[in-house]
């Protein structure tokens, strides 16, 4: 691997010392959030009926932490241990259903994180001189091709009315549309962290602490994209 593959982990010097113990209880409180949420889940048999929800919701709170547990117990949560069975969720508005529609594009980012920057890293690939580049385009190549499988297998299945070729289109938009809105946040932080020469090593607990960061402020970014396309779902579907 050269020199400038290794941008990325060569910054960690200039890291303040308050930040390691910091990352140590955001990220733990995310552990602890996610383990919870999964419990739930599958301890306690409150499963999806959306099957794919079953892995978004915990993922969601590895980043979001305690507020990705209350977002789940109150728009997530279904009683499936309950006389009745797996109930259907009551109607949500609109903003309850944006943050809750918003959750599969922060997982796809999650699984992209994880992928990518092991791959980015080994490969050694730059440009520009930096590898961040590299970093942020697989990142959102995968988080694309997962947040696509995701709406064509798991949420399209409402449009099966509407031909194969048009769904797929729905599908990739939808995908394309909230991972660049995601984009603007969690690459806007990443870029903003390299160029003030605050990159942590991938192998450092701040970098994911700080990756968390990047995840939560792409979830606000790509909440007016998520909400702009659950409005223009339900138009096409009224």
């Amino acid at each position: 691997m050269n020199d400038d593959a290794m941008d990325m982990t060569s910054m960690e010097m200039t890291s303040p010392g308050w930040l390691t113990p910091v990352s140590w209880i955001f990220v733990a409180l995310g552990i602890i959030s996610a383990a919870l949420v999964l419990y739930d889940i599958f301890g306690r048999g409150n499963r999806q009926p959306n099957a794919a929800m079953n892995m978004v919701w915990p993922i969601s709170a590895l980043y979001l932490g305690l507020f990705g547990v209350w977002a789940y117990n109150r728009w997530g949560k279904t009683r499936s241990n309950g006389p009745e069975g797996l109930r259907a969720q009551p109607e949500k508005d609109l903003n309850a259903r944006t943050v809750a529609g918003s959750t599969p594009g922060g997982a796809a980012a999650t699984v992209g994180h994880f992928i990518g920057v092991p791959l980015v890293v080994a490969s050694g690939l730059t440009i520009a001189g930096t590898n961040l580049w590299v970093l942020i385009i697989v990142i959102a190549l995968l988080a694309i091709g997962l947040l696509f499988v995701f709406e064509y297998f798991f949420v399209s299945t409402a449009d099966r009315h509407n031909p194969t070729g048009k769904r797929v289109g729905i599908a990739l938009l939808t995908a394309v549309v909230t991972v660049l809105a995601f984009d603007i946040g969690m690459g806007g932080w990443m870029l903003a962290m390299h160029f003030g020469n605050f990159m942590p090593a991938p192998t450092d607990v701040s970098f994911f602490f700080l990756m968390q960061i990047g995840l939560v402020l792409g979830f606000l970014t790509a909440y007016p994209a998520v909400r702009s396309l659950i409005q223009r779902r339900n138009k096409v579907n009224a």
